[in-house]
């Protein structure tokens, strides 16, 4: 049986599909809502060192689960790995929601910084990411009003596969430009930027929008980079408004 009005999420950095989990709630029982779990990540086997390899392992499973059009909701590496997907097979897109994400490759100082980062992380583990690391993706209200949240975060990214994650900075260090794609994108792209976003602050998401045919943007108050976490109620407000509008 195909899956009835299908959305399909794509994790960040260094987590896993478990940081969707007050979106799977939410949609449960209006829409077939699936998160999956890139390469290296959640259990899943450490896989290639690019983004076309993260696309195209996203490709088989939507194949096995008989998916073949859907709405998919990427933020910040997931972002990276939907304009993959669209580049691969544009077809399968119904709509899409570009949260905390960027267009542009990475400048010559982020790649520099990443390929250090692949190799603390493969001498020390993914805990060589947490200096720094929690106030880039977390706002500044979140870490004075959610310390469980904080603390769930840190312990996701503790938990993540080392080789997974070098394998992701890597990845991530080499992807492509990806604005040339926005002007295809002839159908519903909702942008959704955290206010307080120091890693991909909103004016990332005005370039988009200035390329993107039948896109909006909206900014979700005291949010850093991980919103759908910090403020799950804004996020799901926002996806179910574009989810009726592509399944109505």
């Amino acid at each position: 049986m195909i899956p009835a009005r299908p959305v399909v999420f794509l994790h960040a950095f260094p987590f896993s599909q478990r940081m969707w989990a007050p979106q799977l709630a939410d949609l449960e029982g209006r829409y077939s809502a699936h998160a999956v779990n890139l390469p290296g990540f959640g259990g899943e086997p450490a896989g290639p060192q690019s983004l076309v390899g993260f696309a195209e392992s996203v490709l088989e499973e939507l194949d096995v689960l008989g998916i073949r059009r859907a709405v998919f909701v990427g933020l910040s590496m997931g972002g990276y790995v939907a304009f993959r997907l669209f580049d691969l097979a544009p077809d399968r897109f119904l709509g899409l929601v570009l949260a905390d994400t960027r267009a542009g490759a990475d400048p010559p100082e982020g790649r520099e910084k990443r390929t250090r980062q692949a190799e603390a992380v493969r001498k020390e583990g993914p805990a060589a990411l947490l200096p720094g690391f929690l106030e880039a993706v977390l706002g500044p209200t979140t870490r004075r009003s959610q310390p469980g949240l904080v603390s769930q975060v840190e312990a996701m990214i503790r938990e993540a596969s080392p080789e997974g994650v070098a394998r992701a900075l890597i990845a991530m260090r080499d992807r492509p430009d990806s604005f040339d794609l926005l002007p295809r994108m002839d159908f519903p792209v909702l942008l959704l930027f955290g206010e307080e976003d120091a890693l991909t602050p909103p004016g990332e998401g005005i370039r988009m929008l200035e390329r993107l045919p039948r896109g909006r943007m909206l900014l979700v108050p005291r949010a850093g980079h991980m919103t759908n976490l910090e403020a799950p109620a804004a996020f799901n407000t926002a996806l179910l408004g574009l989810l009726a509008e592509v399944y109505r």
